[in-house]
Formats: C-alpha cells, sequence, structure tokens
C-alpha cells in the first residue's frame, strides 16, 4: 500500500467498491469497514458475469470467452481497489474505484479500465504524459424514475421547460437547483468542474470536468454520471445519458485529449502557432486511419447511430479540421497550454474508459508510426455529396465489423479486449434485432427500457 489513506478517513460504516463493466454501468459492492480491510490488497471476489451480462441482465452469448471465464462456468474474478481514487462519498460512506482481476493474479485484459491503464503506461514508456478532459450530456426530467418507469420513459417532460436555446441563463428554478445541487456534490467529494450549461435540446445540459491523466479523466466522468444520477432522485427527478432519447437533439461526450513530453506540449509549435505541430499530425495520422475501427467504442449502442444527423451537431463524416467543429476531430490551436484534440464522435452513452483507450491507442500508433493524416477539411462537413470523404459507419453492425476486420487497434489495444468487445456488441446487435418491435426509422420502446436508466 502506498499509504493508509483509508486508516486516515473520518470513521465509516460503509466502503462502495466500484467499477464499470463495458456498457459504463457503475458495479460492484458495498463492504462493511471489517470486509474492506480484509480485502484491500487482495480485494474482494466478484463472478465473472459482471463483464458478462447485458443491459437486460441477459448473458452475452455467441463467442468465444477468455479463459478467466471459465467456459461458462460462471467462476469468480477479483476487484481489487485503487486507493489512489479513494474519497468520502457522503457521511459514513466512502467510496474507492477498483480494477478486475483473474484469480491468478492477471490483470482482466477485457476490464476496460485496465485498457485504459495498459494504454497510458505505454505513452509513459515513451516519455510521454496525456491530459484529457470530458463534456458530459444528459437529459434531466420533470418526472421522478418512478414515474418515468411507469411511462415507459415516454412522453416525459424536459425540466427548465421548452423555450430558449443552448446557453441561456433565463431558465426556470427547477433547472437551476438541479445543476447547483449537482455541482455542490461534485465540490463535496472534490470532483473539479470547470462549467455548465444547458445544451440545445430542452432538458439537455452539459458539465465540463477538469482535465487529468487518462484514468483519473475517466474515473471523473464515471462518478460525476452518479452524482448526477444520485441528485436527480434525490430531487424527484429523472436523468437518462442516452445518445438520443427523442426526436430531440442527441447528446455527446466529447473528449479533449493533449499529449505532452519533457519539453511541453507536443500539439504545440512555437515557430507556428497558427498550425498543427507535425507530431499532433502524426497523432491525427494515427486517429484517422483507425477512426472507423474505433467507432463502436464511441457509439456503442442501438441508438448512438440515430444521433448521426446531418446539420444536428454530431459528425457524420471521418474527417478532421482546425477549429471546425463539423468534423469528427478538431484540432484547438490555443497556445502552449490549451493546444488541444476535440474527438466529438463520441455519444453520451459511450464508456469513456474504452472510447479513450481507442482514441489514444490511435494516437500511440500515429506517433510510433510518423502516420500522415487525410487533408484537414475546410468546409462545413454535413450534407456532402455521396463519395466526398468517408462516413462514419452507419450503424452499430457496420462499426463492429471493421473493428473486427482492423489489426492496427489490437495491436495497442490487445486481442482480448478488442474480441471481447467485438462479441459484446454482436450480442447487442443481436438483442435488438431479435427482441425489438420496431420500424427502424423511429426509437423504440426496447430501446428506451434497455437504455434510460443505465446506458
Amino acid at each position: 500500500m502506498k499509504s493508509d489513506r483509508f486508516g486516515a478517513m473520518a470513521p465509516v460504516t460503509s466502503v462502495r467498491l466500484e467499477a464499470t463493466n463495458h456498457d459504463g454501468v457503475l458495479i460492484g459492492k458495498t463492504l462493511s469497514p471489517a470486509k474492506y480491510r480484509s480485502c484491500r490488497e487482495k480485494g474482494v471476489a466478484v463472478p465473472d458475469l459482471v463483464l458478462g451480462l447485458d443491459l437486460n441482465n441477459n448473458s452475452s452469448l455467441g463467442y468465444d470467452h477468455p479463459q478467466w471465464r471459465r467456459n461458462g462456468l460462471i467462476t469468480d474474478i477479483e476487484l481489487r481497489p485503487d486507493e489512489d481514487t479513494l474519497v468520502e462519498w457522503k457521511p459514513g460512506m466512502a467510496s474507492v474505484i477498483g480494477d478486475l482481476w483473474t484469480l491468478q493474479g492477471e490483470p482482466v485484459a477485457a476490464d476496460p479500465r485496465q485498457a485504459l491503464k495498459r494504454i497510458a503506461a505505454a505513452y509513459a514508456e515513451r516519455g510521454l504524459s496525456v491530459l484529457a478532459c470530458v463534456e458530459i450530456e444528459a437529459t434531466v426530467f420533470e418526472e421522478s424514475i418512478d414515474q418515468a418507469r411507469a411511462q415507459q420513459y415516454q412522453n416525459l417532460t424536459p425540466l427548465g421547460g421548452s423555450s430558449g436555446a443552448a446557453l441561456v441563463h433565463a431558465k426556470s428554478p427547477d433547472h437551476t437547483e438541479y445543476m447547483e445541487a449537482v455541482v455542490a456534490r461534485f465540490d463535496e467529494i472534490g470532483l473539479p468542474w470547470e462549467a455548465w450549461s444547458d445544451e440545445a435540446a430542452t432538458g439537455q445540459i452539459e458539465f465540463n470536468i477538469a482535465p487529468a491523466d487518462p484514468v483519473t479523466a475517466a474515473d471523473r466522468w464515471a462518478r460525476a454520471r452518479q452524482i448526477m444520477r444520485e441528485v436527480a432522485y434525490s430531487l424527484g427527478r429523472s436523468v437518462t445519458f442516452m445518445s438520443k432519447w427523442s426526436a430531440e437533439y442527441g447528446q455527446g461526450s466529447h473528449l479533449n485529449v493533449s499529449v505532452s513530453d519533457a519539453d511541453g506540449n507536443i500539439f504545440f509549435d512555437a515557430s507556428a502557432p497558427d498550425e498543427p505541430s507535425e507530431r499532433m499530425l502524426h497523432f491525427l495520422g494515427g486517429v484517422m486511419a483507425t477512426l472507423e475501427a474505433s467507432t463502436s467504442f464511441a457509439l456503442p449502442t442501438i441508438t448512438s447511430y440515430r444521433r448521426l444527423m446531418e446539420l444536428e451537431g454530431p459528425p457524420t463524416t471521418q474527417t478532421w479540421g482546425i477549429a471546425n467543429k463539423s468534423c469528427a476531430v478538431r484540432a484547438v490551436l490555443a497556445g502552449p497550454s490549451a493546444t488541444r484534440l476535440e474527438y466529438r464522435l463520441p455519444a453520451s452513452d459511450s464508456n469513456m474508459y474504452s472510447t479513450l483507450a481507442a482514441f489514444l491507442a490511435g494516437g500511440l500508433l500515429g506517433l510510433d508510426e510518423k502516420t500522415t493524416p487525410p487533408p484537414r477539411f475546410d468546409r462545413m462537413a454535413w450534407a456532402l455529396a455521396p463519395g466526398t470523404v468517408p462516413v462514419v459507419p452507419k450503424n452499430l453492425y457496420d462499426a463492429i465489423s471493421a473493428l473486427a476486420a482492423d489489426d492496427q487497434l489490437r495491436r495497442y489495444l490487445g486481442d482480448e479486449f478488442v474480441d471481447y468487445w467485438v462479441g459484446l456488441r454482436r450480442w447487442e446487435w443481436f438483442s435488438y434485432h431479435t427482441g425489438a418491435e420496431r420500424t427502424d426509422e423511429q426509437i423504440s420502446v426496447w430501446e428506451s427500457l434497455r437504455y434510460f436508466e443505465l446506458a
């Protein structure tokens, strides 16, 4: 143990040990203090199904399981706390995020947090460090979660009224009450935030979380979403991170990333501050070469692809540009401290551990191989004539197929992580097409029941 952070805490009566599964759902166990003390080093046993159940609590099937799943015998794996993440969640309760390990003491290669840690370590081995932050979007409703469930999440009333557009301060008090309660909880647990606002759709909100190293940034994303849920429920409201819950605008989780070495931000070129540096271009080259293969991480659900509407904000093409928000990747050239890349494709229902790992894997590939990106796109990248530029995959099936055929990302993410994800997403596609009463043009009740609370 680095230090006895737990022993230094105020007395607690319970410890919530947490992780996220591939769908981004916060999972784990709540332990007594005595039990937590006994498993701080080795971890606590959890069934391997924590990484094998879909959002309807069914076992995902139809693909090869890794050895740690032991051919469907429902064995145990271990959830080990990372005490660097230990906080007082509320009086009497501690919270700590952990990683999944096999019973043989090996990291579970399919664990999203372990995958991100591996990528961050690969940057460190090259003398590089990453700063990342997430813009979290969600929609809040007047109805309580019980009422939303009773209505099967249909015909809900967005919080704050229907007047106005994005970034409006003149919202009704119920909207402000919710936002202020969320940031008050952020402050209580020491989760740094930079801004909050309402967004394009009615009831839609955004929180900007402060930059950190990749794993910490993803940890903050997971905790911020949990707080947003808990506050909504405590105020008699409901909230969803579905990428598109209705015909309104969809919602995303934009990622901002910069990379530094001992001399500073490698994306910034002091001799040409209004142009991407050579190494930013190399990073972009790898990202763009793997963008199609990485799409299923950024857009992981059936509903994610409904967000890809021309002229509505989300990118629909595999393009990058300077200060061009219509592109999938936007280069922000803002001086030595703030020059960065913004990945605009991820939906709000993406798992940020996996999405950030895939984005950084593409960038590292580009840095290693000094990849040249395609020409930057200087026009509006929506509503283009067919064949002008490559487009983002239109559905989950096509995105999975692109990843399964790729041999570049898996070199950095690992075969087990990629193959397990492909299997899980194929199951998601199969479950929708065999279980939903649908028209495909409209969001189905199946999607609302599956994604509204847990995505």
